[in-house]
């Protein structure tokens, strides 16, 4: 038995082990606790959405349908791994489900067949939707699955709990199917290895680069960190005629530094003369300066 964590100890306890979270709109507030009670609680349950694209899957998972009213879950896995936070306390993710189950869960021991309907899962469970068509093709990407395994064991961890705390809809529900693509099994497998060492720590924020200045940025007299830094980024992918630099002002060394790259991305004659286009630009990455 467990109190719910608070909305501060959940983002913590998800960053503290290496996952990017999103804030998705009014999260903090956003549930269900005018239907009933959420906690205590006893593990984490894990979807997959029957959708595709990561802001729409959000959206519908915040809002949720006429039939079925936001938030669906906690938590949204996307693809590229990210946690998009949709929902704190009671969220219409688990339904009805096996009390045998429950129990199971409730003591970490091996799961029994689901074949009642007869407990409130959304009081007990925190309930992540992972986005995935559901459809036995739709790729699980390994980012995906590697935040699933780091989601439900930062919760397991803040709690004291272990693997067998992680169920998926299919073994709580009769009729689900859901997550389809890997098995629970491997997946608290994968929980159990990761509870046994530290967590990872928080993410690395996501790099930025430079936007594209436009042409007209690179002419004779200009002087700018951003020319330094693009210097050093043509150097890095083998492109740089600099006898001395790179430097600040823009030359005939920068230009034809570019058109090197140019060249090296399969442009020529007028396409290769040495002058930023967007395409050639967001393909360098310039670093942000």
């Amino acid at each position: 038995m467990a109190t719910p964590l608070s909305a501060d100890k959940l983002l913590r306890a998800l960053r503290d082990e290496g996952l990017r979270v999103v804030e998705h709109r009014s999260w903090r507030t956003h549930n269900r606790n005018h239907k009933g009670a959420w906690g205590p609680v006893y593990g984490v349950m894990i979807h997959h959405t029957v959708t595709s694209g990561t802001q729409s899957s959000v959206d519908l998972c915040y809002d949720g349908h006429s039939s079925l009213p936001g938030p669906l879950c906690h938590g949204v896995i996307a693809k590229d791994g990210t946690v998009h936070m949709v929902g704190h306390g009671r969220a219409n993710h688990a339904g009805l489900g096996d009390d045998d189950v429950l129990r199971a869960v409730i003591n970490e021991t091996a799961l029994p067949a689901d074949n009642e309907a007869n407990t409130d899962g959304n009081r007990s469970f925190y309930g992540f939707e992972c986005i995935n068509l559901g459809n036995g093709k739709d790729p699980w990407p390994a980012a995906q699955l590697l935040a699933i395994e780091r989601a439900a064991a930062a919760i397991c961890r803040a709690h004291g709990w272990n693997q067998r705390s992680v169920i998926g809809h299919k073994e709580w529900q009769p009729g689900k199917i859901d997550p389809r693509g890997f098995t629970m099994g491997s997946m608290r497998t994968r929980v159990r290895t990761r509870l046994a060492g530290k967590p990872d720590g928080p993410a690395k924020p996501p790099a930025t680069y430079e936007p594209f200045p436009g042409a007209a940025f690179f002419r004779a007299g200009r002087r700018s960190a951003v020319i330094t830094a693009m210097g050093k980024r043509l150097v890095a992918e083998g492109c740089g005629k600099y006898e001395v630099g790179p430097g600040p002002a823009w030359s005939e060394a920068d230009r034809a530094s570019y058109a090197a790259w140019q060249r090296k991305l399969g442009y020529s004659g007028s396409g290769a003369d040495g002058v930023p286009g967007r395409t050639s630009w967001d393909k360098l990455k310039v670093p942000n300066v």
